[in-house]
């Protein structure tokens, strides 16, 4: 087992309500998307809503109902890199523009958790900002950029 998993984040502002006729296509492959996700090989876990649905109903700022947030952890830069663009995953991805505004920031972000952590909402966004703070970096890395694992076992 890796004393290590790979984290990420994104977060993307809806151009219309998800309950709209815009998003409805969007909406309506979520469970298909979050499915192939959670088959794929190197998966580990994703966030979800208490009701353990999608992340759809979390909002990382609270005063942007239409900032969305998806979260998840995966054994590796490898597996996460597979599932992204070379599963079902990508058909969805290649449609982002008809259903999220294009950030001019860092809206994504990658790093490293002991294995069996999961993540908040408030420690995805803290390395969102940190990516857009102080650029990539060990904290927060994207694929173009990738950090190695942290070598040794997690502090206790």
């Amino acid at each position: 087992m890796n004393d290590f998993h790979l984290a990420q984040v994104n977060v993307g502002r809806i151009l219309a309500p998800l309950d709209s006729p815009q998003l409805a296509d969007f909406v309506a492959q979520l469970p298909e998307i979050n499915a192939v996700a959670d088959q794929a090989p190197g998966f580990v876990w994703r966030m979800v809503d208490e009701g353990g649905a999608d992340s759809t109903n979390l909002r990382p700022e609270h005063d942007d109902d239409m900032l969305l947030i998806n979260c998840s952890v995966w054994e590796s830069v490898e597996a996460l890199r597979d599932y992204t663009y070379r599963s079902e995953h990508l058909r969805v991805l290649s449609r982002r523009r008809e259903w999220f505004e294009r950030l001019a920031d860092f809206h994504h972000a990658l790093w490293w958790v002991p294995s069996g952590h999961r993540p908040s909402v408030a420690e995805a966004m803290d390395r969102i900002a940190l990516i857009r703070e102080t650029g990539e970096g060990p904290g927060a890395f994207t694929f173009r950029a990738p950090h190695p694992a942290p070598t040794g076992s997690p502090a206790a």
